[in-house]
């Protein structure tokens, strides 16, 4: 088995017969992980950063070893108009799935919410077979990090706004001089049934 810690430093002449390596998108997107290319070697991968589609991986003088991600059943989203393209944008990574953004369309995963989001909303929608490289392959984990700080984030804040929206319902009287300057919030006064 062939060990692959890294993409070879130096690029592979590109008139060597390329062969294949064929991975599903989850698969890849780790950073240890082994496969068999199309012509029966073995790889086992231990790396920095994951690979992408299209990756040379290995080369000797005979062939050179490509990356070729599987196609996956996706929704592609097309966009009439700079207007619509972000505003379909925006619905699709409200719902913090994976999509891959282009100038005409947008892909996501075929998922059962995506799919009641955009018909709830009418959003023409069409499934398709397609290699998929969502925006979040690319960032990696400070993507993940970020969401999740963002997650914690929202419920502190939830939190916070819950205990300070109460309606206190109440006319608030101003001490007059001599009185007892404490100060009580009684919800209750002010309201006789």
């Amino acid at each position: 088995m062939q060990i692959i810690k890294e993409l070879p430093a130096e690029k592979a002449p590109s008139d060597l017969p390329a062969v294949r390596l064929k991975v599903e998108r989850r698969v890849l997107a780790k950073r240890r992980w082994r496969d068999q290319a199309e012509d029966g070697v073995d790889f086992g991968f231990d790396l920095s950063s994951p690979l992408a589609h299209g990756d040379v991986f290995f080369a000797n003088e005979e062939k050179r070893y490509v990356i070729e991600q599987l196609p996956e059943k996706v929704f592609k989203v097309a966009y009439p108009d700079p207007r619509e393209a972000a505003h379909r944008s925006w619905q699709v990574g409200n719902l913090h799935f994976p999509a891959q953004f282009t100038d005409n369309y947008l892909l996501v995963e075929n998922d059962l919410a995506i799919r009641q989001m955009l018909e709830r909303n009418d959003i023409p929608f069409e499934e398709t077979d397609e290699v998929f490289q969502p925006v979040v392959a690319a960032a990696g984990h400070h993507h993940h990090d970020h969401s999740h700080s963002h997650d914690h984030d929202h419920s502190h804040d939830h939190s916070h706004d819950h205990s300070h929206s109460h309606d206190h319902g109440h006319d608030h009287h101003h001490h007059v001089p001599g009185e007892s300057a404490g100060h009580s919030h009684d919800h209750g006064s002010g309201h006789h049934h």
